[in-house]
């Protein structure tokens, strides 16, 4: 499906001449990031952040019959940003959450990992956002811990039954930090189909962050290579910390690439008024400034 030299193209960012992002002016910027990286300035930052009050209520999440369908009790959707799925509105843990990145809307599905119990609802959001892409940042089981359900069909050729729709895994790839499948969707009623792009990132540790952005960063830029319609639909477990990296990362490259400043602080406040608790840890927010440091000496050695 994709080759290594392909994903290290797309991993290059070029700003345009005379950006910020260039010349002497990224030489300065990468000295500022590595001071406040050093002088711990950001966990300062960062602690800020936990002092934002709920922007909104999660009744709906909270309903008695809705409890069982929770990963996690305590991680719930604000109930004005949560993807509500069929007519009658039922409920799934998932956030809308939207980003303005210069003249485009970045617009994202941040769901917990699903449920046995949870699967069938899951696809008929895929379905009727009509997302294409799924970015999936964590492994079914990590230190014998279930995470999330195996939602997909097993293997090239099988199908899976998802209530109103089949399942037909059409491809795969398996790279050495993410596994690539294309699923195909038919919905039973009216035959019609939804292929979808199913990405999971193999390379978070059980603990903490991924040692270095490279393989994170080729991952998003595949991500937005493949992505053409609808929300992209991001999940970890729990669907805030990891899947806060992935959405605040995505975020930071776009900002580059429009050669528009950066403020993770801001881009996180956005992220938690749309889904709370959004980058859980200050390593995961640590991480992000990573990313934009790393990002930034790659350019420098281009030029």
């Amino acid at each position: 499906i994709v080759t290594e030299e392909d994903l290290a193209g797309l991993a290059v960012i070029s700003p345009v001449t005379r950006s910020q992002y260039s010349g002497s002016r990224v030489k300065a910027l990468i000295q500022i990031l590595q001071h406040q990286l050093d002088q711990q300035d950001l966990l300062k930052e960062f602690m800020a952040l936990e002092h934002l009050q709920p922007s909104d209520n999660c009744l709906v999440g909270k309903a008695p019959e809705n409890r069982d369908k929770n990963r996690y009790r305590d991680i719930l959707p604000y109930d004005q940003t949560r993807v509500a799925i069929g007519d009658n509105r039922d409920y799934i843990n998932a956030s809308y959450i939207r980003k303005q990145v210069g003249d485009e809307e970045y617009f994202y599905i941040s769901c917990q990992g699903p449920l046995p119990s949870t699967v069938t609802a899951f696809w008929q959001m895929i379905w009727e956002n009509k997302s294409d892409v799924i970015a999936m940042m964590t492994q079914e089981v990590e230190r014998g811990r279930i995470k999330c359900h195996k939602y997909w069909p097993a293997r090239l050729g099988a199908s899976l039954d998802a209530g109103g729709y089949q399942l037909h895994l059409e491809n795969q790839q398996f790279l050495e930090y993410f596994h690539i499948k294309v699923i195909r969707m038919v919905e039973k009623e009216s035959g019609e189909t939804h292929l979808v792009h199913h990405l999971k990132f193999t390379h978070w540790p059980d603990h903490g962050v991924p040692h270095s952005s490279d393989q994170l960063v080729r991952f998003i830029r595949y991500m937005r290579a493949v992505h053409s319609r609808g929300p992209v639909t991001v999940h970890c477990s729990a669907g805030i910390g990891r899947a806060g990296v992935l959405i605040c990362t995505d975020v930071i490259l776009g900002l580059i690439g429009s050669d528009l400043p950066i403020n993770v602080s801001d881009i996180v406040k956005e992220m938690r008024r749309q889904r709370h608790g959004m980058i859980q840890t200050k390593e995961q927010y640590l991480f992000c400034y990573k990313v934009w440091l790393e990002v930034l000496q790659g350019i420098l050695q281009l030029h």
